[in-house]
């Protein structure tokens, strides 16, 4: 029922007010692509413009997949809370007690931290695991075996720590050292969790891990970055994406409608409705903030819960309005931040204001 439900939400429409707003991003930003999306409670509405690579006519369309970088943390944070409704998992299990038994020199401030402070930001772990692991576990998602290597980057990111516990430091290592957690304690592999207890459910067909798209072919949109002999798009390798051991803190992708029937099952919750899904409580602990980042998500003075994600060939930010009862999310294929982020913001504060 979980399945029909939520594909019945997916109704995507192209009206004149996204294709407007889209528009309005591909100039302010000069990104080669833009997409504005927003779902009301009743239809997904999808706005696009501009090409899926620069210099080429492949336009871009309302049903194409988008990378979602950092934005998968949410999605990451979700799939604890399924587990842990089911006794699974416990969210104060700690890196010491899943992890001791694998050969891992794990610090001592590191050991005491739980799944909460690893979602939080607030378990000391360093940002990343530096350039010389991540050339290490470079490469396609189909030639790496993306469960060994988080062990890898694991040993990397545990033998000290890069802040004080329980002080903010946004971390991509405390995302995959909480799916290694995961894959320790149920025998499976993060990604296949993933597909069973988020992707499915939620009717996300489209959902899936890396850069997007067949290489050589102008399939999907490409990431595009600023390099030594200018700007172009990077086609979907090794070269397009971070390690798939990083795949829990911001490797996935996915149509726009399908982060909307995401998105819309968080703002259910947090109005306090009857999903089907996750209970109240455990969407309040997925939306309550310790400071302003809660597990997953920033949360605004408004109580709204934001996130952005880049992987530094894209740009995707997201909005969950309970109060308004809207979601919405826009995004380029630029990642050109510094160029970008002020007019995909403004894109998707505008377009929310709007409705």
């Amino acid at each position: 029922m979980l399945i029909a439900l939520w594909s019945a939400l997916a109704l995507v429409t192209a009206t004149p007010d996204t294709d407007a707003a889209a528009q309005a991003l591909l100039e302010a930003s000069g990104s080669p692509g833009a997409v504005v999306a927003v779902h009301d409670g009743d239809e997904t509405r999808i706005g696009v413009a501009g090409t899926r690579v620069q210099g080429q006519d492949a336009a871009v369309e309302p049903g194409d997949l988008w990378h979602m970088g950092s934005n998968t943390k949410a999605m990451t944070a979700t799939l604890v809370a399924r587990l842990a409704e089911r006794g699974v998992v416990r969210w104060d299990m700690t890196i010491g007690e899943v992890l001791g038994g694998l050969d891992l020199e794990i610090h001592p401030d590191m050991a005491s931290a739980d799944f909460v402070a690893l979602l939080s930001h607030r378990s000391g772990i360093a940002a990343n695991a530096g350039p010389v692991t991540a050339i290490r576990l470079a490469g396609r998602d189909a030639d790496r075996d993306a469960a060994a290597d988080r062990q890898v980057y694991a040993r990397a990111v545990l033998g000290s720590p890069g802040g004080d516990p329980g002080e903010f430091l946004y971390a991509n290592a405390g995302y995959v050292v909480a799916a290694l957690m995961l894959e320790q304690l149920t025998g499976e592999s993060y990604e296949a969790l993933m597909a069973r207890e988020v992707f499915e459910p939620l009717g996300m067909d489209s959902a899936g891990w890396g850069p997007p798209g067949v290489a050589g072919e102008a399939d999907q949109p490409r990431g595009h970055r600023q390099g030594l002999f200018g700007f172009s798009a990077v086609e979907p390798g090794a070269s397009a994406d971070n390690p798939p051991a990083m795949n829990p803190a911001g490797r996935a992708h996915m149509t726009m409608s399908d982060l909307m029937l995401f998105l819309d099952v968080h703002r259910r919750g947090a109005a306090g409705e009857d999903t089907g899904y996750l209970t109240a409580e455990s969407f309040e602990r997925l939306h309550t903030p310790d400071g302003n980042y809660a597990l997953g998500w920033g949360v605004r003075d408004d109580g709204s819960l934001v996130h952005s994600g880049s992987n530094t060939m894209w740009l995707v930010s997201m909005r969950v309005d309970a109060a308004s009862g809207i979601v919405s999310a826009a995004g380029v294929n630029d990642g050109r931040l510094e160029r970008v982020s002020g007019p995909v913001n403004a894109a998707l504060a505008a377009f929310v204001t709007a409705d």
